[in-house]
């Protein structure tokens, strides 16, 4: 077992950054496809990429993937695969996954014959007729994608985006793994003024905090793996303390504003659960008036589309406020903006330097990035 292989899903469009999160790790084997990245991995690696890994959305470590057109041969395949070395007797293992431009296209079938194929092994190995499933959560976690069947074990448990400092949030909140994406896109290191002048419950400025102190975003919260028998707990203390070691510690300025009293009242609440409401600001603020007399920074920010917030037009005036706000910046600032409205770029009054497809949960958006603030060219 000293060399497994993982598997990480991703949102789509940041394959490339969380590919790159993993060659920082220096884990070996790193390839990225739609939707996931592959690594090799050995079991000390398990905690580590839980912890540290800012924009994948779970870590899920690979049994065996094998040809699987019918459903014999997605039985026997399941079958042959070595669960014993990694579910004991009493471990509970639901299934549950996804087909995709496959023959076996109905995943209540799936999972019932993956089940049955594991149950089979486990109970041959263990010389029971049932299995109690009484102990510890062993997820197991299958894709298939054409012919080809993926068994996978999920170490996470809840999903990365769950931190654990966001209690309670405001409507349509943004997920901890794109914002944290938004940053990175945005070549934020913490040197800079940062300021996400539509906060909501601060999770853009949240995770620029949690980047510029180079701080791991899982310390917060558990896994399933560390419930698991075959990984010694030992690795999670180490894991947890090499993250610690690696902490920066310096003067940042970070601000978030947002109209709504409340948000800024949630926002201030999950920075101090998130442990950096000392480098974090929130006020109460209009976008359409923001400004900063410093010479460069850095905006980042997600302001309402209009599908589901705001009324199309509304949101259409706010991005010309904020755009004429913008406009004013020195020279030196750089913004991402992400949005779904088509007609963003006109209504803002710029076009992009550059745009970046992200999706927002299954809602298709575009990061809009401008390398200089608005005294500095033309709209």
């Amino acid at each position: 077992m000293e060399r497994l292989e993982l598997a990480i899903p991703t949102l789509f469009g940041l394959e490339g950054l969380c590919a790159d999160e993993l060659r920082r790790l220096e884990l070996p084997g790193v390839r990225a496809e739609n939707g996931r990245v592959f690594c090799q991995a050995r079991p000390a690696d398990i905690p580590r990429v839980n912890l540290n890994l800012r924009t994948g959305e779970r870590v899920l470590l690979v049994v065996g993937s094998f040809p699987a057109p019918d459903f014999e041969a997605l039985f026997q395949g399941v079958r042959a695969l070595p669960w014993e070395e990694f579910i004991p007797r009493t471990g509970a293992f639901p299934v549950k996954g996804y087909c995709l431009n496959s023959a076996l296209h109905a995943v209540p079938a799936c999972q019932a014959v993956i089940k049955k194929a594991a149950a089979a092994r486990l109970g041959e190995r263990y010389g029971v007729e049932h299995l109690p499933e009484s102990g510890e959560l062993y997820q197991i976690q299958f894709s298939i994608m054409g012919d080809t069947a993926t068994l996978m074990l999920d170490t996470s448990g809840a999903g990365l985006h769950k931190r654990g400092y966001r209690a309670v949030g405001v409507e349509a909140p943004l997920r901890e793994t794109l914002a944290a994406a938004m940053v990175l896109l945005s070549r934020y290191r913490g040197k800079d003024p940062f300021c996400d002048p539509f906060c909501g419950s601060g999770t853009i400025p949240i995770e620029a905090a949690l980047i510029a102190k180079n701080r791991a975003p899982g310390l917060l919260r558990s896994f399933s793996a560390q419930r698991w028998a075959w990984l010694d707990s030992r690795l999670w203390l180490e894991a947890a303390q090499e993250a610690m070691d690696g902490e920066f510690h310096g003067a940042y300025d970070i601000w978030g504003g947002d109209l709504d009293p409340r948000a800024v009242s949630i926002a201030r609440a999950n920075a101090a659960k998130a442990d950096v409401e000392d480098i974090v600001r929130f006020e109460v603020a209009d976008a359409g008036r923001f400004s900063r007399p410093e010479p460069y920074g850095r905006v980042v920010t997600n302001p309402p589309y209009g599908e589901r917030i705001l009324e199309k037009r509304e949101a259409e005036e706010l991005y010309r406020r904020f755009g004429r706000a913008v406009k004013e910046l020195p020279g030196g600032w750089r913004l991402a903006v992400l949005s779904s409205h088509t007609e963003f770029e006109r209504t803002f009054g710029r076009r992009a330097d550059k745009k970046r497809k992200l999706y927002n949960g299954m809602l298709k958006c575009d990061l809009f990035l401008y390398t200089g603030g608005g005294k500095r060219g033309e709209p």
